[in-house]
């Protein structure tokens, strides 16, 4: 018999942030730097919680030179060589605290994550990416790479529930992206049919990983400002983007005119390396 959730599942659009009196007098005396201790790497963070997407076409190392310029946070493509991993860590030493080498679960991937962790010890995050979390193989990814690198702050997704939250986390993983689908040139929930509304998910999630110690990434689904605000309403402790970021130039997409205007590519995930 199939198991069908009648429970209202809510996105960003369908919601709006109720107004709260507050001791501010502007904007601008809002801090947005917090400080951060993560469950199983014991490792402290401190910046802007907002984080580039690692697309090919938005967590490049020219976005994490700019982000990092502003306390935020890029996760980098996996697809950048050692050698350009060396060279950035000696030009940018200072965006080092913000970035995070990811890496999938496909043949090589775990190797080449290690090579640039050895050659760039100051690197103190790794992103495990998949498009769907819920795999007895990526658990068990997870659980290597937490073994062998037993200090560094593992981010890993995605996952929309909570029992799978809780799962990485036990697992060793400190944050956890939570979104499949939501992204604006995501294809899973079409191709797959798989999928949960965002605002829920993060709803949910933050409660689970909360409970145990852990915390969670909204990735994705965010199309404006508001959508941000609302994802850290839900209880995310950091926001990713991609989509609101590709249009820089740092991006790293190609330019290209369309109907006049100068737009620039943005892509889900690279097919291959480059």
């Amino acid at each position: 018999m199939p198991n069908i959730t009648y429970d209202v599942k809510l996105d960003f659009k369908d919601v709006l942030l109720k107004p709260k009196r507050s001791t501010l007098k502007s904007r601008a005396e809002v801090d947005l730097n917090r400080e951060i201790v993560f469950r199983n790497s014991k490792k402290t963070y401190k910046g802007v919680p907002l984080i580039a997407s690692n697309m090919d076409t938005v967590g490049t190392l020219e976005m994490a030179k700019a982000l990092a310029q502003h306390g935020c946070f890029t996760c980098v493509h996996k697809y950048i060589s050692v050698e350009d991993w060396t060279k950035f860590a000696k030009e940018c030493p200072e965006a080092l605290p913000h970035v995070a080498v990811s890496s999938g679960t496909a043949e090589g991937d775990f190797d080449r994550m290690k090579a640039i962790l050895a050659a760039v010890p100051e690197i103190s995050f790794v992103c495990l990416d998949v498009a769907n979390g819920y795999s007895e193989h990526f658990v068990l990814y997870v659980r290597k790479v937490r073994e062998t690198f037993p200090d560094i702050t593992i981010m890993a997704g995605n996952v929309v529930t909570c029992e799978m939250v809780e799962e990485l986390i036990l697992s060793g993983a400190d944050i956890i992206k939570v979104g499949i689908g939501p992204g604006s040139v995501c294809t899973t929930r079409k191709k797959t049919g798989v999928g949960y509304p965002q605002l829920s998910a993060v709803l949910e999630c933050a409660d689970a990983a909360h409970g145990l110690g852990g915390h969670i990434i909204s990735d994705g689904g965010c199309t404006c400002p508001g959508d941000v605000a609302k994802a850290f309403g839900a209880g995310a402790d950091f926001v990713m983007m991609g989509g609101m970021l590709a249009g820089h130039e740092q991006s790293g997409g190609k330019d290209i005119e369309e109907n006049g205007r100068d737009t620039r590519s943005f892509t889900a995930w690279p097919l291959k390396p480059r």
